[in-house]
């Protein structure tokens, strides 16, 4: 199977990768299924999702015209915008990689990452990755995540792309580790 990595370009893309958000995230799922898979946690509106296309764009994976992944940038600047993320980001100025804060580093946000079931094991989360470290990584120092300590698959997975645990904390809605992936490795 040979797929296409680009950026989002189009309403249609942005909405299909909202129909995605809505089909892995944690209320959408059982939880038998959202712990043997994993899920996502944030769910954007359209008008959030296009600015934030705007301002870095999106990386989606498609099969034909259909869009079977993403991986969302969220620069610096929109994550007042996300509460659910302003614990992490609240944090990063206290968070040391490599003997440096966080904040230290030139960084963006992943916003999120998730590939449709049926694709996945196919090597599409690690290429959305590779295209992000692509097309960001001369920009960049420092990828920044959040997982959800309940989610294993995610966990998994980022740490075989290369992403580091950096902090573990607890916040009013889960537990939750911060990730760092370098890009300059």
């Amino acid at each position: 199977m040979s797929f296409l990595f680009c950026n989002a370009k189009t309403e249609d893309e942005l909405a299909q990768i909202l129909q995605l958000q809505q089909a892995y995230h944690v209320s959408s799922l059982s939880v038998e299924d959202a712990n043997r898979d994993g899920f996502v946690t944030v769910m954007h509106s359209m008008d959030l999702l296009r600015k934030m296309n705007l301002a870095a764009s999106q990386v989606i994976a498609k099969d034909g015209a259909k869009v079977i992944g993403y991986a969302l940038v969220m620069l610096k600047s929109f994550s007042d915008m996300i509460p659910v993320l302003q614990p992490m980001v609240n944090r990063l100025s206290t968070v040391t990689y490599r003997g440096k804060t966080v904040t230290d580093y030139s960084f963006y946000i992943m916003g999120q990452i998730c590939v449709a079931e049926n694709y996945r094991g196919k090597g599409v989360f690690d290429s959305l990755y590779e295209k992000r470290k692509e097309l960001y990584g001369s920009s960049y120092d420092l990828c920044v995540t959040s997982v959800s300590t309940r989610n294993k698959r995610s966990m998994s997975a980022h740490e075989r792309v290369g992403f580091e645990t950096v902090l573990t904390f607890r916040d009013q809605t889960d537990e939750w580790n911060i990730l760092v992936w370098n890009l300059r490795d």
